[in-house]
Parts: C-alpha cells; sequence; structure tokens
C-alpha cells in the first residue's frame, strides 16, 4: 500500500499527528508533504500489500496519515538496541482504527533504514481456505502449504532482493537426491529453490526464516519481524484431514516455523505485530484486547511485549481525511463540504477510520 515513498522517515518527527503524508508524484497541496525520488514501486508493493483493496489505483498515488501510535512505534524502533533480544511490539485495537497502516509505517522506516523485512501481510491466510494441502516430507506430523509458502517467498524476494546475495548459509540443505543447496551457498538459492520448485516451497520459508533468526546476532543485517493477524497463529483453523477432523495451528508448518520468529529468543532486530479481527475465526467481532483475540496460549506466548493502542480518529485526524476526499474528488455529493454534512459522517462512522472510507465511498 505504500508506494514510491521515499523521504518519509527523516521528516516525520517535523509532522504533527493528524496531517496527510503524500507519496507519489502528484503535486503537493496545503496540508501534505511531497516526497521526491521514489522507491520502486515494485519493492514497497511487496513489503506492504495488505488483502484491502489498493488506495494507489484508485487516487494514483499513495498517501499515508502520520499518526500518534505509528510515531511512538517509530520512536521505540529507532532506539532500538541490537545487543539485547528482539522486543515486541503489539499494536491493537478496535476494528478499522489503521494497524494494518501504523505497521505499514513501521515497515517502511525500517526498509529506510535498511533492514531485512521479514513481512506476513496477513496471517490468516495460513490457517483457511488453502487452496493446496500436503503432508510434510520433513516432518509427517506436520502439513505443507506449498502454494502459500511460495506466494509468500516471492514478495520476500522483492523486498530484500540485496541481501539475499549477502547472506551465506550456514549449513547444506538436501531437497532430493538430486538437488541440494551447499553451505556457504547465498540465502538466495534457498529462495530460488522455492519459487522454482513449489512442492519444495514449505521448506524453503523454514530455512529462510531459520538462517535469519540464527545470523541476525551477526550484524550482517538489522531483522524487522512483522506480522499483520498474529492472533491467526494461535486458536483455531478451518483445515481439515481427509477423516474431516481439524488440523490445529502447531500442525501447519509456516505456522509452526512463523511461531518461532516472534519469540524474543534472538537479538539483532524488533518484532512488530497487529492484531486483526479481520478474518478472525471463531472470536466475537467486538473483540480486539490481546486477552480477547490471543487467547491465554497466545498472550502467555507473547508475553512481555509493549502494547500500542490504535484509536479511532481524532478531530484533527477527521479533517484531514475529509480534506484528503475532497481534494481528490472522492467526495461529490454536494453536502460533503458543508459542517452539516461533515457532522453527519462523524456521527455516522463514529471517528473510524474504516467506517468512514466505506461510508464515502458510496458519496
Amino acid at each position: 500500500m505504500l508506494t514510491g515513498v521515499t523521504r518519509l522517515i527523516s521528516r516525520v518527527p517535523k509532522l504533527d499527528p493528524g496531517h496527510v503524508l503524500r507519496m507519489g508524484t502528484r503535486a503537493s497541496h496545503g496540508l501534505a508533504a511531497r516526497q521526491d525520488s521514489p522507491v520502486p514501486a515494485e519493492r514497497l508493493r511487496a513489503v506492504s500489500r495488505t488483502s484491502e483493496a489498493d488506495p494507489v489505483k484508485t487516487f494514483n498515488e499513495a498517501c499515508l496519515m502520520v499518526r500518534k501510535p505509528a510515531l511512538e512505534l517509530l520512536h521505540y524502533l529507532r532506539n532500538t538496541n541490537f545487543a539485547h533480544p528482539a522486543v515486541r511490539y503489539l499494536l491493537y485495537g478496535e476494528k478499522g482504527t489503521g494497524k494494518t497502516l501504523s505497521l505499514c509505517h513501521g515497515i517502511h522506516f525500517c526498509a529506510k533504514q535498511d533492514w531485512l523485512i521479514l513481512h506476513v501481510p496477513d496471517a490468516h491466510r495460513w490457517v483457511k481456505n488453502c487452496r493446496d494441502l500436503l503432508q510434510s516430507t520433513y516432518n509427517r506430523q506436520r502439513f505443507d502449504q506449498p502454494l502459500e509458502a511460495s506466494t509468500w517467498l516471492k514478495h520476500f524476494r522483492t523486498a530484500n532482493e540485496r541481501f539475499l546475495s549477502q547472506i551465506k548459509i550456514q549449513e547444506k540443505y538436501v531437497w532430493n537426491k538430486r538437488e541440494s543447496t551447499e553451505k556457504g551457498s547465498p540465502l538466495g538459492a534457498v529462495v530460488e529453490q522455492g519459487v522454482t520448485r513449489v512442492r519444495n516451497a514449505t521448506d524453503a520459508v523454514g530455512i529462510v526464516l531459520r538462517e535469519l533468526k540464527r545470523q541476525s546476532s551477526l550484524g550482517i543485517f538489522h531483522l524487522l519481524v512483522a506480522v499483520d493477524g498474529v492472533n491467526a497463529l494461535w486458536g483455531r483453523t478451518t483445515l481439515k484431514r481427509e477423516d474431516k477432523s481439524p488440523i490445529a495451528p502447531e500442525e501447519l508448518a509456516l505456522i509452526y516455523n512463523l511461531r518461532k520468529m516472534v519469540q524474543n529468543d534472538w537479538n539483532g532486530g524488533a518484532i512488530v505485530l497487529t492484531l486483526s479481527q479481520t478474518g478472525s475465526l471463531f472470536q466475537p467481532r467486538k473483540a480486539y484486547l490481546p486477552q480477547e483475540l490471543l487467547g491465554k496460549e497466545g498472550f502467555d506466548a507473547l508475553d512481555p511485549f509493549i502494547p500500542i493502542l490504535v484509536s479511532n480518529y481524532t478531530p484533527k485526524e477527521f479533517e484531514s481525511c475529509m480534506q484528503y476526499y475532497l481534494e481528490n474528488s472522492w467526495l461529490q455529493h454536494e453536502q460533503a463540504r458543508t459542517e452539516e454534512g461533515k457532522k453527519e459522517l462523524l456521527f455516522l462512522s463514529n471517528s473510524n477510520p474504516g467506517q468512514l472510507e466505506r461510508l464515502c465511498a458510496y458519496l
């Protein structure tokens, strides 16, 4: 969702929360800051893609509102002590408040600081509606998800291409009787194996995660682990075996390996997570607190963590969002520019960013 973004981080401290930050090629207006020399779109699209509609296609530019939760997260990331165990930051809040975009703001900061980005845009996709489920060849007690793993590897390769030739694997990996990846080979060779040999994709993801976790303390790179919808790692799935018995999350090799990455038993980076009601299975619709969405097992697994609450719009943020919609002719109803119209939208949306977006889509 963040496309063509460059000097965001250096300018963030100069911006007031609630202002909209433009990051495209169009001209800058009053409350927005123009960004020059855009980063290649493919890289940041791969880093920050979510399951939601891409606003870049709608407005022909990428725009990000600078909000306090994201600034708090950036403050923590900027002061990371890489000699200490990775700190976990948990973004939580009611549905539609902007947790994913706050996560994307943090991802972009780390990308500009030349961190290696390990981003899972929607962990819920790995625990439901899987298109292909195979018994793992590495561990017969687990299941592989080759299509999901191959897709993730492609985005990971796009976002971290420079690092893949620099990082060398620390042991030999045998794929079958004919193919193996020798010790000292670039990590990119493992990624390519997973992309070109889809059946090996799940094992390739596990190797990539293990090598990154093992080497993060060497100082070659700083590692950001960013997972949107981390509550999917615990609880229930919709996946079933051939005998119709349910499959637990830990029986999925992707989930099993991702759980290891969100443990804080490594150093050289940070872990940023969000809780998500969208796609969350078997949970009350209004649940949003960590204890509610994670359950006891998940909460205990992530404890300790630093919670960051993402709330509804403040009056200033609401006004900035409305101004942006009006400037881009997204709001065309004659009453939208009046104070009465704004008050009605404020009341109907309850200042919730997601609800406001949906309401304005019909106006």
